[in-house]
């Protein structure tokens, strides 16, 4: 039982290393911009997808097919900023809207590129360490340090830099960002980049454990929306905390019931956690 235990809490410690950095570039967005990006799992998808074209495909060595996947990504981010949220800046609902179609095209170009059958690929990385019986992988062990350095790097970029102090400012009242002569353009710009990059090196980096489909966003964007509504909308930390919680749950009782249980609980936490406190369990007064 104890093997169990421990090797279920290293499951949750990996799924809750992924799902925090799509959640907190979800939040990101939402945050900076207002908008309600739809398209953030197809953005997980479209990391991948590099991986499998670069790195599985032309023998590119994995990690620059994951930095391939993080600029890729974060450059979609930056097209759909300029293309569709920057016009629709007033419009939220028409924001939400172009990002479903966007979301649409970038399926449609997976399945064009790729076919719709499940892409496998073989682990850069081979071998594991044990632990009390337990195994983690190396390939695993790879995405919670990447996760762990990427989210620090974000929470020092917010609060050491002037480019961080003006996203959280633009976050937190936008007109009166404005005032003191920042420019919206350019940290909507930069923010779209960063969150669209977390979600697609989220992406890169577990395509060889998660064997990419290219409708494998939306389970991803569903739990992304649990997660940021149970940590808080808007409030980055509180989305960290939250994906943390919901992996430990949700793997604890996949393992111990099945994945639907698991699906069920989830859902449940979330409606819980609105009763109790409406705007998630640190709040949505800082969003940034």
């Amino acid at each position: 039982m104890t093997e169990i235990i421990l090797q279920t809490t290293l499951n949750a410690v990996y799924a809750a290393s992924y799902m925090s950095l799509i959640a907190v570039g979800l939040v990101l967005i939402f945050g900076v911009m207002g908008v309600i990006n739809f398209a953030h799992g197809e953005l997980y998808m479209a990391g991948a997808y590099t991986v499998v074209a670069l790195y599985s495909h032309l023998n590119f060595p994995f990690l620059i097919a994951v930095a391939a996947g993080l600029a890729f990504v974060g450059l979609l981010g930056i097209l759909m900023e300029y293309s569709l949220f920057r016009p629709l800046r007033d419009n939220p609902l028409g924001g939400l809207i172009a990002s479903i179609g966007f979301l649409l095209m970038l399926q449609t170009a997976a399945v064009l590129g790729f076919g719709v059958r499940m892409a496998h690929i073989k682990p850069p990385i081979q071998g594991k360490i044990e632990l009390l019986g337990a195994v983690l992988t190396y390939q695993r062990f790879l995405v919670i340090a990447a996760a762990i350095l990427l989210l620090t790097g974000l929470y020092l970029f917010l609060r050491k830099t002037k480019i961080g102090w003006a996203m959280r400012a633009c976050a937190q009242d936008r007109e009166a960002a404005a005032l003191q002569g920042i420019s919206l353009n350019q940290i909507t710009r930069i923010a779209m980049f960063i969150g669209a990059s977390l979600a697609g090196v989220a992406g890169a980096l577990t395509a060889p454990l998660v064997s990419p489909t290219p409708y494998m966003g939306h389970s991803v964007i569903v739990t992304a929306f649990i997660i940021i509504i149970v940590g808080g909308i808007g409030h980055l930390e509180g989305a960290v905390v939250a994906a943390v919680l919901y992996a430990f749950v949700h793997t604890f009782v996949t393992t111990f019931y099945d994945g639907v249980v698991a699906d069920i609980v989830g859902l449940v936490l979330m409606l819980l956690v609105l009763v109790i406190k409406p705007t998630g369990l640190f709040g949505a007064r800082e969003r940034a």
